[in-house]
């Protein structure tokens, strides 16, 4: 039944195509071994470091250095503590949770704030779930990807097709966004830069051009397929019924296949993407999160407000315009260089 999962040989003239796109894709060796991790994806500690300078000073060195200062944490500093985590794009209920455990430890002390802080962080991420990307070799692997217009997501889709194609994996893209102007003309030219296929049927209904990306990648023997659709945030219903639509397409006629339900978020939007989370979560079932346009940011705080209030782990991260700048995403990494 499952055979359509299996890998089989490709003809040579798709072998030599492919063979020309990851040459000009793939990373060479003095690129690994810069990186300093296994994984060509993953962000060295101090290029993080770097990325999140401005989430860094926002939400640890403002917060810190003003509490530290002080001598006990009256009800005067432990307001002003929440104000300034709030700024900081923590979130309201996030900032109130974490200030209202300081009020009931009598031993804690301000100058303790910065260890405080640094294991609550780590326990909010740890919490919403692993950071890795679900994949499984030798079977179809779907991605289901929302979120708003302008958040980055066509890029993203981009990104992550020549993250799997440098990977030596046969990918499709399912151009679900029919109705934006000039959406499947971005995502076909993303496409060729990554050297995916792409499925597109401009006007068409988002539900049907789906439908036929999955029974081609069945057919034609794909690893992955990664699904465009749209956000049009301001027609709410019209939103929900078209993704609800393509979802019980994906659970009619590959339910085994589908690996994530990816919110792409802009780290710029700060405490809207929370607001943005919650009504996709009304028409999806998200299992994660992809953060864009981290490089500069000074809201990344957003990824420990998401992972605590939407129990949803941030998979990858966007640091830079090139292809290879889509990284994943290391909650222990992130802490350690938000306090270092």
């Amino acid at each position: 039944m499952f055979d359509f999962f299996k890998k089989k040989t490709e003809s040579n003239s798709v072998q030599n195509n492919n063979e020309a796109d990851l040459s000009q894709s793939a990373p060479n060796e003095t690129e690994k071994k810069d990186d300093g991790k296994k994984n060509f994806f993953s962000l060295t500690f101090e290029t993080l470091k770097k990325t999140i300078e401005k989430t860094s000073e926002s939400l640890v060195g403002n917060v810190v250095n003003k509490i530290e200062q002080e001598e006990e944490f009256d009800e005067f500093v432990l307001d002003d503590m929440e104000e300034l985590l709030i700024k900081a794009d923590l979130g309201v209920n996030t900032s109130s949770e974490i200030v209202d455990k300081l009020r009931k430890q009598n031993q804690m002390k301000p100058s303790q704030v910065r260890e405080y802080l640094q294991n609550e962080f780590s326990k909010i991420l740890n919490d919403a779930g692993s950071n890795v990307l679900n994949y499984k070799d030798e079977e179809l692997n779907l991605y289901f990807i929302v979120g708003v217009n302008g958040s980055g997501k066509t890029t993203l889709i981009g990104k992550l097709a020549h993250r799997f194609r440098t990977q030596g994996k046969k990918v499709l893209v399912a151009a679900g966004d029919t109705f934006r102007a000039a959406a499947e003309e971005q995502l076909d030219i993303w496409s060729k830069r990554a050297g995916a296929d792409i499925v597109r049927n401009d006007g068409a209904d988002p539900a049907s051009v789906v439908f036929d990306a999955i029974r081609k990648a069945k057919n034609e023997n794909y690893d992955v397929i990664l699904i465009d659709t749209a956000g049009r945030l301001q027609n709410k219903y019209n939103l929900m019924q078209e993704l609800t639509k393509i979802k019980s397409v994906i659970d009619k006629n590959a339910p085994e296949a589908l690996r994530e339900s990816i919110l792409v978020l802009d780290a710029n939007t700060g405490q809207n993407g929370l607001s943005q989370a919650k009504v996709f979560t009304e028409c999806v079932n998200l299992s994660s999160v992809a953060l864009t346009k981290l490089d500069g940011s000074a809201k990344g705080g957003i990824i420990i407000s998401i992972a605590k209030e939407m129990k949803l782990p941030v998979k990858l991260i966007g640091v830079g315009e090139k292809m290879e700048d889509l990284k994943d995403f290391d909650a222990s990494d992130f802490v350690k260089a938000l306090f270092n």
